[in-house]
C-alpha cells in the first residue's frame, strides 16, 4: 500500500488549465465538429479522474477509451453527463457490463453484433453502437469491401442502435499521403451509400491528432467529430505537421539525492560506460527508468538543475540518474530537478527524449512508473 504521509521523490505535475486552453484552441481549429477527447491508458498515464472531469466541463464531445475499465472509470468521473465510447474492442465477457452501463459500443464483425444485440434484449436496454471501419490499419473493424453488405445487418438487429462509423489512420503524420487521403474518400463513399439506403450515422469520425494537422479533408464536412489524443498534452508526432500553437501540459520533476565531487578518471554507473575527465561535481537525481526516464538518456540526455542543463552521465540506473553539476556549483541535495518541463528559461520537452529513444511521445509518456505521483494543478 502507498504511503500517503510521504512525499513522493518523483511527481508528474499535470496542469488542467493548459490542458483546456489546448482543448479549446483544438475546438476552434476543427468548428463546427465536435472533439472526442482520447483518454486511453488512465489518459496516458496523466490520470483519468482530474483531465476527464476537466475536458468533460469544457465541452468535449465525448470521450473515448481503448478498454471498458477505462470507459467506466471516464463514466464515473463525469457522472455520466459525457458520452463515453470504446475505440478497440470488446471481450466477451465485456458486453452486457459495457452495455448496461451505456457504454459506446465498436462493432467489428457480425458475431459480435449478433452478442451486443442478445446481451441487450435480455438486458432490455438499447446498445449505442460505432462500427468500425477497417480502411488500411488492418487491426479491428469490418473490411471496407464488406462493410456495404454488413452494416444494414447490424441495424436490422434487435436492441442495437448505429449511432456512428468511423476509422483510424495509420499514417496521417505523413503530410500529402495518398493512402491516407485515400482513406478519407473511402469513408465518405460509404457513408453516401449506406444514407441512400436509409442508414445514417450522427457520429462520423476519422481525425485523429495527426489528422487534425495533416488531414484538412478528415476535420471537414461530411464528419461530425475528430478524435484529439496526444495533442490534448501539447504534444505532436516527430513527423508531419503541427498547425496548432499548443502548450505541454505537464512536468515530470525529481530532486537530488545527493551531490559529491568524483577524481578524474573515476568511472560513473553500471557497466562503467562514463569516466569523469577531470576532478568534478556531480549529482545523483533520485529517478530512474522505474520513474520514466529513458535508458536512451545515458550519456546523452539532460536535466535541468538551477535552470541549467545538466548532462547525463553513466548508465540510468532504476531509481536513479547522475549528471555533471559543473554549472550548478551551489547544487544541494533535495534541490528540485526537472526532467521534462521548463525551469527557469530552459525547457526540456517529451520530443526530445523520444528522438533519443528512437520512438513517439505517446511511448514516452505511457512509460512514466506507477510510482511516480500525478499532481493536478491549474
Amino acid at each position: 500500500m502507498k504511503n500517503t504521509s510521504v512525499n513522493s521523490r518523483v511527481v508528474l505535475e499535470v496542469d488542467l488549465g493548459t490542458l483546456e486552453r489546448n482543448f479549446r484552441k483544438i475546438a476552434e481549429g476543427v468548428a463546427p465538429l465536435g472533439v472526442v477527447a482520447v483518454l486511453k491508458a488512465d489518459a496516458y498515464g496523466l490520470g483519468m479522474g482530474p483531465i476527464a472531469r476537466r475536458l468533460g466541463a469544457a465541452g468535449a464531445a465525448g470521450i473515448a477509451t481503448a478498454e471498458l475499465a477505462e470507459a467506466l472509470a471516464a463514466q464515473a468521473a463525469t457522472g455520466g453527463r459525457v458520452p463515453v465510447g470504446i475505440l478497440g474492442s470488446l471481450l466477451p465477457d465485456e458486453i452486457a457490463p459495457a452495455v448496461r452501463a451505456g457504454i459506446r459500443i465498436p462493432l467489428s464483425d457480425m458475431a459480435e453484433a449478433r452478442a451486443v444485440s442478445a446481451a441487450a434484449t435480455r438486458l432490455k436496454r438499447t446498445a449505442v453502437c460505432h462500427v468500425a471501419l477497417d480502411t488500411g490499419m488492418s487491426r479491428i473493424g469490418v473490411r471496407l469491401d464488406e462493410a456495404e453488405a454488413l452494416v444494414p445487418r447490424f441495424a436490422a438487429l434487435p436492441g442495437v442502435r448505429l449511432e456512428g462509423l468511423y476509422s483510424h489512420f495509420p499514417t496521417a503524420n505523413v503530410p500529402g499521403d495518398p493512402a491516407t487521403a485515400a482513406q478519407v474518400r473511402a469513408v465518405k463513399a460509404l457513408a453516401r451509400r449506406l444514407a441512400a439506403r436509409g442508414i445514417r450515422f450522427a457520429a462520423l469520425h476519422v481525425a485523429n491528432s495527426d489528422g487534425i494537422n495533416n488531414v484538412p479533408a478528415s476535420c471537414r464536412a461530411p464528419f461530425t467529430h475528430v478524435r484529439a489524443g496526444i495533442n490534448l498534452h501539447g504534444s505532436f508526432d516527430p513527423v508531419g505537421n503541427r498547425r496548432l500553437r499548443l502548450e505541454p501540459v505537464f512536468s515530470l520533476k525529481a530532486r537530488l539525492a545527493q551531490v559529491r565531487r568524483v577524481k578524474a578518471g573515476s568511472t560513473i554507473g553500471y557497466g562503467r560506460t562514463w569516466t569523469a575527465p577531470r576532478d568534478m561535481l556531480v549529482g545523483t537525481v533520485a529517478a530512474g527508468y522505474a520513474d520514466g526516464l529513458p535508458l536512451a538518456l545515458s550519456n546523452r540526455g539532460s536535466i535541468l538543475v538551477g535552470g541549467e542543463l545538466c548532462p547525463v552521465v553513466g548508465r540510468i540506473c532504476m531509481d536513479f540518474t547522475t549528471v555533471d553539476l559543473a554549472q550548478v556549483p551551489d547544487a544541494r541535495a533535495g534541490d528540485e530537478c526537472v526532467c521534462l518541463g521548463r525551469q527557469g528559461a530552459r525547457e526540456i520537452g517529451i520530443d526530445e527524449w523520444a528522438t533519443l529513444k528512437g520512438t513517439h511521445p505517446y511511448e514516452v509518456l505511457c512509460a512514466i512508473g506507477s510510482r511516480v505521483r500525478r499532481v493536478h494543478v491549474g
